[in-house]
């Protein structure tokens, strides 16, 4: 709906790409399929070029997956910091929440009367049977008990309310390999290639972050690398039979995993019976209520969002705080990928800033009359001006030595600081000697033509 696509793309693209990287991914128990923060990126492209560009920019997005799984970028999800982290979840959280109040209108108006209070009962009766059938009973998935329920009390009791079949119909038949209709010319490449990158970036993001949040709940590890390959072919096959792209989703997740799914099988399971419904239960699947969907996802939410994040907001550093709120807020307001980009900027501006503080030095006279300045410490673009006030060379004697046994160098500004400090003692007609420099340091040295005996 949000893409202007005819449904039966999605579930064909939630077929194949949940049931290939189940088969095949590196992250059992994960649930993956045709995501709305995905569809969000191709609005545009759909709207001024049609469907099959569409399918040939799944297919490129596809290749991109899998070329950054090939090359092991899977381990970049390591650079998101655990605060961005809980910023993300908590913000898909309100995401998830702040969507099903769309179902409590009709057009734009809200509900209001008999047919709000049926949905506001059916909604409270399916949160109800979500929390309370684990306490009686574990044989059977709570959600989906919820919906059968809920679904058959509407049927016996004639109850108003609206149900799947008055948002779409999704009967159909098998999804047909067809290669996109379009010109295969640079032209074509140069209108699907940003939204394919888009496509790719915004996949890969949300899958990873889903596989360590599911790495969490699960307490094993799941293989990065092998899930964007995976993710990366089942997008191709779903733009080569006519579905649109896709990626971990998760709030399927979660429910997945609060259910007892932790291996293949239930993506398997989850993957095929989109099928079916697609081919034989639709009549059936149009008859559930939204109440029932509505309820499960405001479960979904309820359980996805971090409340234990709340209480240590006055126990962590005041940087990781604004770290969660901010990544929580822009999650709401804008997407995935603007949010976790946007932490993990603060995170390593902030990273940045923490290390240029903690260097400092001690300095003595020795017996000779030279002065030596032990350093400790990390050099880099933020730690410049720090490193250079630390001498003083117009009262340092004629012999002053800089010791960086406890030094880091790591940029070229911190050569270029070096270089810098030399050049001071030069002009002061002093003599700066530099002792115990690690090999990688007397290598980076080297190379840019600064002496350091």
């Amino acid at each position: 709906m949000v893409a202007h696509l005819n449904p039966l793309m999605g579930l064909y693209g939630a077929f194949i790409i949940c049931t290939l990287t189940a088969l095949f991914g590196g992250r059992p128990g994960m649930v993956s399929g045709a995501a709305g923060s995905m569809a969000v990126v191709i609005v545009a492209l759909v709207v001024q070029h049609g469907v099959q560009y569409l399918l040939a920019t799944v297919l490129l997005g596809g290749l991109i997956m899998i070329l950054f799984g090939l090359l092991r970028l899977g381990k970049l999800v390591r650079l998101v910091p655990y605060s961005v982290m809980l910023g993300f979840v908590n913000g898909l959280a309100i995401v998830i929440a702040m969507a099903q109040l769309e179902h409590f209108k009709v057009g734009e108006s809200w509900l209001s009367g008999t047919p709000l209070y049926v949905m506001l009962g059916l909604v409270a009766l399916t949160m109800s049977i979500v929390y309370l059938l684990p306490r009686l009973t574990r044989v059977a998935p709570p959600a989906l008990v919820a919906i059968l329920s809920v679904g058959l009390a509407v049927y016996l009791l004639g109850l108003p309310t609206r149900t799947l079949g008055d948002m779409a119909h999704i009967a159909g038949g098998l999804p047909v390999f067809a290669l996109p209709d379009i010109p295969w010319n640079l032209e074509t490449l140069r209108i699907i290639a940003p939204y394919a990158i888009l496509m790719a970036l915004v996949g890969l993001l949300e899958t990873l972050l889903t596989l360590n949040l599911t790495d969490e709940i699960t307490e094993t590890r799941g293989y990065p690398d092998r899930e964007c390959v995976a993710l990366g072919a089942a997008n191709m096959v779903s733009g080569a039979f006519g579905g649109m792209g896709g990626c971990a989703m998760i709030g399927q997740t979660v429910i997945n995993l609060s259910s007892g799914g932790r291996g293949r099988v239930s993506g398997v399971v989850a993957g095929l019976m989109i099928l079916m419904f697609v081919l034989f239960l639709s009549p059936l699947i149009e008859r559930i209520p939204l109440a029932a969907l509505v309820g499960v996802m405001f479960v979904v939410a309820q359980q996805t969002f971090a409340w234990a994040s709340l209480r240590v907001l006055r126990k962590v550093p005041v940087n990781d705080v604004l770290a969660i709120i901010a990544v929580t807020v822009v999650t709401v307001l804008t997407d995935l990928a603007t949010a976790v980009l946007f932490g993990i900027i603060i995170a390593a501006i902030n990273f940045a800033w923490q290390q240029a503080r903690e260097l400092y030095a001690d300095s003595h006279i020795e017996a000779d009359g030279s002065k030596i300045y032990h350093l400790h410490g990390t050099l880099f673009f933020a730690s410049t001006t720090p490193f250079l006030d630390q001498f003083n060379p117009a009262e340092d004697p004629a012999l002053v030595t800089l010791d960086c046994r406890h030094l880091s160098f790591v940029d070229y500004s911190a050569i270029a600081a070096l270089k810098t400090l030399r050049e001071r003692y030069v002009k002061a007609g002093k003599h700066l000697r530099v002792v115990h420099l690690s090999e990688r340091c007397k290598r980076l040295l080297k190379r840019a033509g600064v002496q350091h005996a």
